[in-house]
């Protein structure tokens, strides 16, 4: 693969880093403030976001992540280095540009098995970031590393299929701007393993839907664009117009879905990893403990240039994967979606620890985003599937090769 940028990428780039530095990190304390807001709506992304939105639509830095005719018709090559820059402030540059998850997520899906009712009603208001979405898979009762486990069902009854379940840590789900449930539940039990599982859409005010409550992560609630949630089917009828694909295709789209979507992570991880280095840097700089700074001890040092080390190795891999889903597609990149996603959380977490470390006090707190960043790290290492399971696979892989 050609390492070199090519002059698209360039030029995006070039646009997006001014507008990291005229528009999103200037937000950051404002966004801060309207958090705050004692008279904001609870679960609502604060107002700044939209006004971000609409200078990102302005500058054509939108839709950045979806191939094809729905959005910039990017590479994962081009995209990769956008959305490494976006996760330098991935609380607000990736919702600016309506690269955010899960709505990503669901727009590839919609857009490669929806119907095209299904593209009007839904994935319309999605890519125009009018609205956003929920992905509702995980279960609190099963292992949801397995799908095949998932236990809500969807019945069909006449002309509508009925849905009953519960559903945890559904992201965004709180926010009254998630108008659509991508649902994935059991139609036929009785199938072969793989297919007993379809995927279907249900919108927010179906009646029997109910979001229980708010989760949090490591205590954060993630309030700011919709938290997560414990989800709720109770009787809910919906349309039999609102199956993604066909029954018993579930398991096979949710697959095609998570491959994009944990690329999607692993490159904004390599943007959080980078100012994590950077803030750490400033701070042993300026830092003086025991009568010099603390960039002059060793172990400090030791620290700054496994960073930099571990940030130049991760980068390498996401592109040669992002090459590889370009050239061969997701399936023949499947060891390397694997392999980056175990690796980036760990990498990252890894250099998200050394920076608070280097804040001491002040690197747990809320006066710098490192806390945060690592809570939504670590919790990177379950969603999408946990390590152990992408691992699992991904031995069994290699061991066939020499069996």
């Amino acid at each position: 693969m050609d390492f070199a940028y090519d002059a698209r990428t360039n030029e995006l780039r070039d646009r997006l880093l001014t507008f990291m530095d005229e528009h999103v990190y200037p937000a950051e304390p404002v966004f801060a403030d309207q958090l705050a807001d004692p008279a904001r709506t609870p679960w609502t992304a604060p107002p700044i976001v939209a006004e971000l939105k609409t200078e990102a639509r302005k500058q054509g830095l939108w839709n950045l992540f979806i191939p094809g005719s729905h959005g910039a018709g990017l590479t994962n090559l081009q995209y990769a280095p956008l959305a490494e820059i976006t996760g330098r402030s991935p609380k607000l540059a990736p919702i600016a540009l309506n690269c955010a998850a899960p709505d990503t997520g669901n727009m590839e899906l919609l857009a490669d098995f929806g119907t095209p009712e299904q593209h009007e009603r839904w994935l319309r208001p999605l890519l125009d970031g009018e609205i956003r979405s929920g992905f509702a898979m995980t279960e609190p009762e099963v292992a949801s590393s397995d799908a095949t486990n998932i236990e809500t069902r969807i019945e069909r009854d006449g002309d509508e299929y009925v849905v009953n379940g519960r559903k945890f840590y559904i992201t965004g789900a709180m926010n009254p701007d998630c108008k659509i449930f991508v649902v994935m539940g059991k139609t036929d039990p009785s199938a072969e393993r793989h297919r007993q599982q379809s995927m279907i859409l249900v919108p927010r005010d179906t009646p029997g839907v109910t979001a229980k409550r708010g989760m949090t992560v490591f205590g954060y609630d993630d309030n700011d664009h919709g938290g997560h949630a414990e989800l709720v089917f109770e009787n809910v009828r919906v349309p039999v117009g609102n199956l993604i694909g066909e029954e018993g295709s579930g398991f096979a789209i949710a697959q095609a879905r998570l491959g994009p979507g944990r690329i999607h992570h692993c490159m904004r991880a390599v943007g959080i990893a980078e100012r994590a280095l950077e803030l750490m840097c400033r701070r042993v700089n300026a830092r003086v403990a025991f009568g010099r700074p603390l960039s002059e001890q060793g172990v400090v040092q030791d620290w700054v240039a496994e960073s930099r080390i571990r940030i130049e190795q991760l980068r390498l891999l996401g592109l040669k994967t992002a090459w590889l889903m370009d050239t061969v597609g997701n399936k023949g990149a499947h060891t390397e979606i694997q392999a980056i996603k175990i690796a980036a959380p760990l990498t990252v977490e890894w250099i998200l620890d050394k920076a608070v470390q280097a804040h001491g006090g002040a690197g747990l707190g809320q006066d710098t985003p490192l806390a945060e960043l690592w809570a939504g790290m670590r919790s990177l290492r379950l969603a999408d599937g946990p390590d152990e399971a992408h691992k699992r696979s991904l031995a069994r892989r290699e061991l066939r090769r020499h069996a």
